[in-house]
């Protein structure tokens, strides 16, 4: 059976009014009291109860992180920093991990509200904008990552498009014109403006944009994996291949270690979001970086600011920060355009020779 305060009152042999105000700190109490009230909780195991002090001062302090996955090495980062900086401010983070499934994410906005929490940063699906609108009208909420087309919630994004764009034309420079791309679903916001990044490069290049070359698909190493067989058994396959949805990365290095195709001289290879291990891969893995710390820190002022209420309503905006491409040594030039291997193992030396000597 739970100790409950009335169980610290008696032993103490003080009033329930007396005992809550030592252990919250509140109200005047002696600081004799105090200590001799906080070590009789402390013996008997008591726990204050964080719904029943929410109820009574309208504060939980509970802040609600919801991300699709912990695979997506930026969700890390931003759990990080978000639990850094809430602890600081004595608030408590619920992780909350959505699959990036609609129905994973409206049963968990409806668990959250049931815990009163004081504010939420979500990654959303796109698919529960009702639900988001109705929740925001009690709840401070900022969007992550991706944007909600279905509210006017205020919203921290990367600039997607641009580094899409620095992506492609980085791989454009070396020589590359056929550049295959992986990127996440297009009802989305990082999945299109990744991709009208992409498009941008091509079409500044002068290079016809050749749907059989995007592959776009859920944000899982599954997608990656089927995307990149697909690529490699074109009958021109790419010689590089721009992998714009982060989880994609791991299936595609996968396929490429089960068809020992060699990065970079057989296939450059450019990913989305950076991960430790990326650098230390060898070789090391040249990303475009979203800045996933960035975004979350200025997700948890954006939240602060509105869960301040005395800064009224000041209306929603939706914030950008800037991408950046780190080059490393998975990308190499070539002198004259030649498609990839097939994905033929290198046992294979003719069917090998032939595939690198095919001309673009």
């Amino acid at each position: 059976m739970s100790v409950t305060l009335k169980d610290v009152a008696q032993a103490a042999r003080v009033s329930v009014s007396t005992a809550s105000r030592a252990l919250t700190g509140t109200g005047l109490t002696s600081e004799r009291t105090q200590q001799r009230l906080t070590r009789i909780a402390r013996e008997l195991g008591y726990r204050p109860n964080p719904i029943a002090r929410g109820l009574k001062t309208g504060q939980s302090r509970l802040v609600a992180l919801l991300v699709h996955n912990l695979t997506n090495a930026s969700f890390q980062v931003m759990a990080e920093v978000v639990q850094a900086r809430l602890k600081a401010l004595n608030y408590q983070m619920l992780l909350c991990i959505g699959g990036d499934d609609a129905q994973a994410e409206s049963d968990t906005l409806t668990t959250l509200v049931d815990h009163r929490i004081d504010g939420l940063i979500v990654v959303p699906t796109g698919k529960n904008g009702a639900q988001l609108k109705t929740l925001a009208k009690d709840v401070p909420i900022v969007c992550l990552v991706r944007r909600d087309d279905a509210t006017d919630l205020e919203t921290v994004l990367a600039d997607d498009p641009q580094g899409a764009y620095l992506g492609t034309r980085h791989l454009i420079e070396l020589g590359h014109r056929r550049v295959g791309l992986i990127v996440g679903r297009q009802d989305t916001t990082s999945g299109r403006e990744r991709l009208s990044g992409y498009v941008r490069a091509l079409r500044e290049a002068g290079i016809a944009r050749d749907d059989a070359l995007i592959h776009a698909g859920h944000y899982v190493p599954e997608t990656g994996a089927s995307c990149a067989r697909k690529l490699l058994d074109l009958p021109r396959p790419p010689t590089a291949i721009f992998v714009a949805n982060h989880e994609a990365t791991l299936g595609v290095l996968r396929v490429t270690a089960e068809r020992n195709i060699a990065i970079p001289d057989d296939l450059s290879l450019l990913c989305y979001e950076d991960m430790p291990w990326f650098e230390w891969h060898r070789p090391a893995i040249s990303i475009v970086d979203n800045g996933a710390r960035d975004l979350a820190n200025l997700a948890v002022d954006r939240l602060l600011h509105r869960m301040d209420k005395d800064n009224g309503n000041d209306g929603v905006r939706e914030y950008r920060v800037g991408a950046r491409l780190i080059k490393r040594d998975s990308c190499r030039r070539i002198d004259a355009p030649a498609s990839a291997k097939s994905g033929k193992p290198k046992s294979s030396p003719s069917k090998s020779s032939a595939a690198k000597s095919a001309k673009v």
